[in-house]
């Protein structure tokens, strides 16, 4: 079995079993204990379950989030995934809102060909992406720039999305819930997420499979606000049949 294989054997154990021990891991997967350790630190730095005193256990909540740099090469194919799987949902002479990310990144890049559209954004990336299609106007929200991200948020940033009517909003998380929703571990970012999903008739949550099944303190939309969700196939299928029982449309990448 592949490292990558096994790891995600893991994650699946551990959803079924919420803890366990090093010992218990390398009996089930038979192999050796050290690379169960290996595995597990692997998951670990990913924020996916974290130690315990004598074995280990599903992460479910979310405290922070790697630097732009480090999110932007992590799972790197599934977002480029559903970038171009958003991309469909999008027709030409739309009005959308791409929220800050390093998925909804994907998005900018995939739509450089449709025509007629306007694009709200709170990332100079995604505004530096789209600069030189011509049939696509970009509004940049203007706010207090985050150096590493280019992201804005802040006041102005409110402001500018209580303007505007928008037609559909692509928004990322670090956190998607089948019960709580989507949730944000920074209180400075919900505002312009909420500002976002107000100023938007149908809302698209995009995220990579690692972020499903998680919680983090402070609430932005319950599960009833969200309209589709974009996710990569390595979605388990223990959390589809959860993300099934809800009303939110799933379209896999």
């Amino acid at each position: 079995m592949l490292p990558l294989e096994r790891q995600k054997g893991l994650l699946e154990f551990l959803k079924q079993n919420h803890a366990s021990t090093v010992s218990e891991l390398a009996s089930h997967f038979q192999v050796h204990e050290a690379t169960i350790r290996r595995d597990l630190t692997m998951l670990e730095k990913k924020g996916l379950m974290k130690r315990t005193y004598g074995g280990v256990m599903l992460e479910e909540e979310v405290h922070s989030e790697p630097s732009f740099q480090e999110r932007e090469s992590v799972q790197y194919e599934e977002k480029e995934r559903i970038g171009n799987r958003a991309a469909e949902l999008i027709e030409d002479g739309d009005n959308i809102i791409l929220d800050s990310g390093t998925t909804t990144l994907h998005i900018a890049k995939s739509i450089k060909h449709k025509k007629d559209l306007t694009v709200v954004t709170n990332d100079i990336n995604i505004a530096a992406t789209l600069r030189f299609s011509k049939s696509i106007k970009v509004i940049v929200t203007g706010g207090v720039l985050f150096p590493e991200s280019y992201m804005l948020n802040g006041m102005i940033t409110d402001e500018t999305l209580s303007t505007v009517n928008i037609q559909k909003a692509f928004i990322g998380t670090p956190a998607f819930h089948y019960e709580k929703g989507l949730t944000h571990f920074d209180e400075y970012l919900v505002s312009a997420k909420r500002g976002m999903i107000r100023a938007s008739k149908r809302i698209i949550v995009t995220a990579d499979h690692t972020k499903i099944g998680r919680i983090s303190i402070h609430s932005v939309a319950d599960i009833n606000k969200i309209d589709d969700l974009v996710i990569g196939q390595e979605l388990e299928e223990a959390d589809l049949k959860r993300l099934q029982d809800t009303d939110v449309q799933i379209h896999l990448a």
